[in-house]
């Protein structure tokens, strides 16, 4: 049930009326076929205007804002860094080259797609391609560690795509669209547990407090114990039939876990027993897109300083506190990444390209820069992802095969490189470099 698309969002969208594994090019259903001009007489206006576009506050005109200095992050271990899923300002990436480049598997097609955020721990990179093969990399070299091929081919299951990965006291759990979870030895690649689920899971775990957080693609969010692989206490969801392929990770503190699904539900629970604490609807629909019905968080929320950051793909951009559940502001933003809080600012990149600088405090927008600015035909536009603060630049990739940093506290474009993939997913940072893992199942090293 899946639709592969490069306009808008270039995200997969698995819609109930599609069979599984159909791939085509969305296109916009309202446009007409013809491009006949049109001859009658008088002015031709626009029936619906563009009323939630975000511009600079005028209040916020010359008030700067607080960035920590970078700091040294040694691993990445989980695929927003951190169980609460909030990174600072990493040092890495400083001199912006590429360092070395390694192929990982098989890239995403028809029915193999690479979803899976790299993670990093003890001097290595692991990486899941679109067919489950996982592979562990030395962090400095490049040089192959260890590959497994974790797919679990069944009657029922002769092919799947999907999962991610996390690390934790030297395990590698794996996730997988195959129906399991799993624990590797980090070291070795040898398989330690394995526990099998009923639906398929296409997102990356988040591990804290022994415990495996994960979510099927049934909107069901799974637990289970990191030693043994016993599932422990479930949630359900309410079940969307239409979600962006691409897929979450719930954020966990010490007590709560804030979980995202594609019906546009922002959930806290208690991480002990699943005990529901608070819940929140990040839906907007809009006039002017069909595709705002997709009401799915497919970006990982966020925990900082107390509150939780997640933005839709149906509009909407939250903060909310975390402990009352209650909506601090939100703004008319359209995306499939993962917000990035620091400091006194939010930053957050839209499904058309536009980075957005926010006050943390009070929702008001600092700046907007477009990537895609003066590109004309749909087609050329790229389809932007991060951004990862490093180095004091915000980093993104993109879907034309290119990396550009930008000055965090006015956006303009300060380098471009190009990595000559397809890039969907954030960069992450571990020691000196930041990673990222194209789409063609490369994992590239930027120094």
């Amino acid at each position: 049930m899946t639709i592969r698309t490069k306009s808008v969002t270039a995200a997969l969208l698995a819609v109930a009326a599609i069979g599984l594994g159909g791939c085509i090019h969305w296109k916009n259903p309202f446009a007409s076929n013809s491009h006949s001009k049109y001859t009658g007489k008088g002015e031709r206006i626009p029936v619906m205007t563009l009323d939630d576009s975000l511009r600079p506050a005028d209040a916020l005109k010359g008030i700067g804002f607080y960035l920590p200095d970078p700091a040294p992050m040694a691993d990445w271990p989980l695929p927003g860094g951190t169980p609460e899923q909030s990174v600072e300002n990493t040092a890495a990436g400083q001199n912006f080259t590429i360092a070395w480049r390694a192929k990982f598997g098989a890239p995403s097609a028809r029915s193999t797609h690479v979803t899976a955020p790299p993670v990093a721990a003890g001097g290595k990179i692991y990486v899941m391609d679109g067919g489950a093969k996982v592979t562990a990399y030395d962090a400095v070299s490049g040089r192959e560690v260890w590959r497994v091929d974790t797919a679990a081919r069944t009657r029922r299951n002769k092919e799947a795509w999907g999962g991610g990965l996390a690390y934790d006291n030297g395990k590698l759990i794996v996730s997988s669209g195959y129906r399991f979870v799993a624990a590797l030895d980090a070291n070795t690649g040898k398989k330690i547990w394995e526990t099998h689920t009923e639906a398929p899971v296409h997102a990356a775990p988040t591990v804290a407090g022994g415990r495996v957080f994960v979510e099927s693609v049934d909107d069901d969010l799974m637990t289970f114990d990191e030693a043994t692989g016993v599932m422990g206490w479930t949630y359900q969801a309410l079940v969307e039939p239409a979600r962006i392929l691409e897929a979450t990770s719930p954020a966990i503190t010490a007590d709560e876990v804030v979980a995202s699904f594609a019906s546009g539900e922002l959930v806290a629970l208690q991480t002990s027993n699943g005990n529901g604490l608070w819940t929140a609807v990040l839906s907007k629909s809009n006039r002017n897109s069909a595709l705002s019905e997709i009401r799915d968080i497919p970006g990982r929320p966020v925990v900082y300083k107390g509150d939780v950051y997640a933005v839709s793909h149906s509009g909407l951009l939250a903060a909310i506190d975390l402990r009352t559940g209650e909506t601090r502001w939100t703004l008319p933003v359209t995306s499939i990444t993962t917000p990035w809080p620091v400091g006194d600012v939010v930053y957050v990149t839209d499904t058309s390209g536009e980075v957005i600088c926010i006050a943390r405090e009070s929702g008001q927008v600092y700046w907007v820069v477009n990537l895609n600015k003066g590109i004309v035909k749909p087609k050329d536009r790229a389809d932007w992802s991060g951004p990862t603060l490093a180095s004091n630049r915000l980093v993104l990739v993109s879907s034309k095969g290119e990396a550009v940093a930008l000055d965090p506290k006015t956006g303009v474009v300060i380098k471009k490189l190009k990595i000559g993939d397809d890039a969907l997913m954030n960069p992450i940072a571990a020691g000196p470099n930041l990673y990222v893992a194209s789409q063609n199942a490369d994992l590239i090293a930027i120094r």
